[in-house]
């Protein structure tokens, strides 16, 4: 293991207070921590955020804090958190005097999602790191012409991305190179004794964005595209139960009526799984998870794999998934079933109902082996750190 560093670590928590999102970027900050790291926790996104009270509050941002003190409390973590409100800007959680002496301290930067606004006021850290946990989308932002995104990117030394194995043409037009990795679990907070429904269950979003991308006559677009080509699942596969914790998307579609029509079960993800606890919870009282994947990740096949799904086999829960090119990288058939259209879900669906217990302890056996917090972290910080990690792809 790489001796002990200072790393700050930033994302999404208090802007999105929701427990996928707070899972997504708490276990690199416990993991890190485990592995003997001195981590502190930076949200500096500089934009509004949300909270279940009043969606999108310009002016009041005490929910948001409330929730990640709460959250860096449970974790031990109470004393190692700074958010930025984006007006004035104002501070919560360390003093500006600390902060200031944790960033002139720090060797390293894990820059997660790019959630930092302005990466480049944190460029008197040594080592700045870019982590793509969205990626195809990403590098198409790249290749067509954002300028501002580009600029947050290249200000960066090394480059990481959930796309484990882009296709040539993306990965080289972006004028990166661009490491595989994934998310990062901590096993032991993950059980797989939980008493569990019989009830396969996902949590998806049904539409984030307004339009597509359109690249090179292809469109990249979100999970509702996807997901219409699976709306008669529920109906063939009964009586085993399709459960959704769905969110929907921003534009006001609302596809409830249509779902629950053709068997869907959907219920509200503020109401089952709004925080940390109860989306730990209720990914451990499901029976398995089965869901489609954002058609821009299905048609880019970068290797894409979902942190929820990830949490799903470390809870020992078999993942039923939509193929974005995983089976390359991952194993399949046990446990972890990929799938390309409406047979192959339904056969892999009536596979793990009849031979649960084997799929889910190979399930288990995936997470321990692939998503180890200690293992992709610490790969993870020795890559960045090695001589050559640096060189770039032109």
């Amino acid at each position: 293991m790489t001796s002990s560093l200072r790393i700050i670590v930033t994302g999404f928590i208090a802007e999105h207070p929701i427990g996928g999102m707070t899972w997504h970027y708490l276990q690199y900050l416990i993991g890190l921590a485990r592995l003997g790291h001195d981590v502190y926790y930076f949200e500096d996104t500089g934009r509004i955020p949300s909270s279940p009270v009043d969606k999108w509050s310009a002016t009041n941002c005490m929910f948001n804090v409330d929730y990640l003190s709460n959250v860096m409390s449970h974790f031990g973590l109470s004393d190692r958190w700074a958010y930025c409100f984006y007006l004035g800007p104002k501070w919560f959680g360390l003093s500006d005097e600390k902060r200031r002496a944790v960033i002139n301290s720090a060797d390293l930067v894990l820059n997660v999602s790019g959630s930092l606004a302005q990466p480049q006021n944190y460029r008197q850290v040594p080592l700045l790191i870019f982590v793509d946990t969205d990626p195809v989308f990403n590098q198409l932002k790249l290749v067509q012409g954002n300028t501002s995104f580009r600029n947050q990117v290249d200000i960066h030394d090394v480059h990481f991305s959930f796309g484990e194995q882009f296709s040539k043409t993306i990965l080289a037009a972006t004028g990166h190179y661009w490491r595989p990795t994934r998310q990062p679990i901590v096993l032991s907070e993950w059980r797989q004794t939980m008493p569990r429904r019989k009830v396969f269950t996902t949590v998806m979003n049904w539409m984030v964005k307004k339009s597509p991308f359109l690249h090179a006559g292809q469109i990249y677009g979100q999970k509702d595209i996807e997901f219409m080509r699976f709306l008669e699942l529920p109906g063939r596969v009964v009586p085993t139960v399709m459960e959704l914790a769905l969110t929907l998307g921003k534009e006001g579609i609302n596809p409830r009526e249509q779902l629950v029509e053709k068997g869907w079960r959907v219920v509200d993800p503020l109401q089952v799984c709004p925080d940390y606890y109860s989306y730990r919870k209720y990914i451990e009282s499901s029976m398995a998870e089965w869901s489609v994947a954002k058609n821009g990740y299905v048609q880019g096949k970068s290797g894409w794999f979902s942190e929820r799904s990830a949490c799903y086999l470390a809870a020992g829960r078999p993942v039923i998934v939509q193929d974005t090119g995983f089976p390359g990288i991952l194993p399949v058939g046990e446990g972890l079933l990929p799938f390309t259209d409406i047979e192959e879900a339904v056969a892999a669906i009536h596979e793990v109902v009849a031979h649960y217990p084997r799929h889910a302890r190979a399930a288990r056996a995936i997470a321990e082996e692939y998503f180890d917090s200690d293992k992709v972290l610490n790969r993870l910080i020795n890559e960045a750190l090695s001589a050559d990690a640096r060189l770039s792809v032109c």
